[in-house]
């Protein structure tokens, strides 16, 4: 049985999640995580897609992207695939990196894009990789330092979390 097609409404914002194969790591460390980040920059630019959030783990992530003329597809197969190619060599492995395809909800209320929002920048508290707000203001892996001013990674000018 074919699967559903995605939907696809041009100026929605999506919540988008993955995880790591069997919740293994899919980011072993700052390279791996920069890398990914560095796609998704490309990414954003080539579809004329906007990120209005982001926060990284060990073995998931969550992005909040507004899709424009290309539909969510197109960014996120390019910088899935090139990733797991990434990783997959750098690890001298072959095989899946990522769990099922990526997860993505259409968020159509603006009471919940700011929940969701205040939701993905917080997961790394949730995910206990920091135990404090103070702390989450120095974590590099999501967009919530970009909402205080912070630029922890040099200017990511694809990233609107400002």
């Amino acid at each position: 049985m074919p699967r559903r097609g995605r939907l696809h409404i041009p100026g929605g914002h999506y919540h988008v999640m993955g995880r790591g194969l069997e919740c293994r790591r899919i980011f072993s460390g700052d390279d791996d995580k920069i890398n990914f980040l560095e796609r998704l920059g490309l990414g954003l630019e080539r579809t004329h897609s906007q990120c209005l959030a982001f926060a990284m783990m060990s073995n998931h992530y969550h992005l909040l992207i507004r899709v424009l003329s290309e539909p969510l597809s197109q960014l996120m197969s390019k910088l899935l695939s090139g990733y797991a190619a990434h990783y997959n060599q750098r690890k001298k492995r072959s095989g899946y990196v990522f769990q099922n395809r990526f997860k993505s909800v259409l968020c159509d209320a603006d009471g919940y894009l700011l929940e969701l929002i205040r939701y993905i920048h917080l997961n790394p508290i949730k995910a206990s990789v920091v135990d404090s707000l103070a702390k989450l203001e120095h974590y590099r892996w999501a967009g919530h330092a970009g909402l205080l001013g912070q630029t922890l990674l040099g200017n990511r000018v694809w990233c609107y979390c400002q």
